[in-house]
């Protein structure tokens, strides 16, 4: 049918757009593929309490949405601020914890995980019963192509269905082969999950490790973030991560990189900013000093956790509909 070559032609379109982008950028001796999976910095503003709270409005609430907070009245900043609080109180005692306080720093910062997920799951719970089975999955990314085992492009779908098909085995908790939606995010964003990092480590090690040993050499590592292309001279770059591969990468000396050494590499244990700022805002705001905040204590500390027209007036940015 048109449709399904439409839907055809527009995966092996996305595919090979990202095949020749990440190609292309191989061939650029001055780019450099980057694997690590960093934690993201709460804002860019300075930390700098006695200035202003900016880095604290970023970090509660994400740069973007901090800037809604600019163009409303004290009065209304703190109508929005309880009801986020009540969002952020997940066990509903009436309290919010450092924890609670952190794990809301981190949605934050990543709500575009949350709003990428919203997008893939409409187009795959095709029975709509809010959840998404393996087949479901399946059916939808590769029902269509799969027909045709020999397509002109040259992709191996075959083998990117085994993939996800394995990852989505991970992320399916209770082994049902259905996945809620936490299960879900955890398929797509693996690198989100501790459960899932195993699979980060594993998918990572098969694109680098061209001869399959199971190990990553010190070739494999430069071949991956960088293509020669003709030129005999390698950027100063490259040179640098030669050096960081013997120095650092390569812990035991023995010329590669086993699982742990690129667990360590791709997934550094990062400083937890999130829980140093949930830290921070509990104790600036806790006037009892019990260790945790009730809305009234936030609320009553309103411009420490978000703006308004009172205190700040920097750029603007307004958006009329509810948090």
């Amino acid at each position: 049918t048109k449709e399904s070559d439409l839907v055809i032609m527009d995966l092996r379109q996305f595919l090979m757009c990202l095949s020749l982008c990440t190609a292309f950028a191989l061939s650029k001796p001055t780019e450099k593929k980057d694997r690590v999976h960093h934690e993201p910095q709460l804002s860019d503003k300075v930390h700098n309490d006695a200035q202003s709270f900016d880095y604290d409005h970023d970090a509660f609430l994400g740069a973007e949405e901090a800037k809604t907070f600019d163009q409303l009245t004290p009065e209304e900043s703190k109508e929005r601020l309880g009801k986020i609080v009540s969002k952020i109180d997940g066990d509903k005692d009436g309290f919010v914890t450092v924890d609670e306080l952190k794990d809301w720093i981190k949605f934050a910062q990543k709500r575009w995980i949350y709003e990428d997920v919203e997008r893939q799951w409409k187009g795959h719970d095709l029975n709509e019963d809010g959840l998404v089975s393996w087949e479901e999955y399946k059916n939808a990314t590769y029902g269509y192509v799969l027909d045709d085992p020999d397509p002109d492009d040259g992709f191996n779908y075959k083998q990117m269905m085994v993939r996800d098909e394995r990852r989505f085995k991970m992320a399916d908790k209770d082994g049902d082969l259905i996945a809620t939606k936490e299960e879900f995010t955890a398929f797509l964003h693996p690198e989100e999950y501790d459960y899932m990092k195993d699979i980060v480590v594993q998918e990572t090690m098969e694109d680098i490790d061209k001869n399959a040993d199971g190990f990553i050499d010190l070739e494999e590592y430069i071949g991956d973030m960088y293509s020669h292309d003709g030129n005999a001279d390698e950027p100063e770059w490259v040179k640098t991560e030669r050096e960081q591969f013997v120095e650092f990468r390569d812990k035991n000396r023995d010329g590669k990189m086993d699982k742990e050494e690129t667990k360590d590499w791709i997934l550094p244990s990062d400083y937890d900013h999130a829980e140093a700022e949930a830290r921070h805002l509990v104790y600036e705001s806790d006037q009892n000093k019990d260790g945790k905040l009730t809305k009234e204590e936030i609320v009553d500390k309103y411009d420490l956790f978000v703006g308004s027209q009172a205190t700040d007036f920097g750029e603007a940015l307004v958006r009329h509909d509810e948090f």
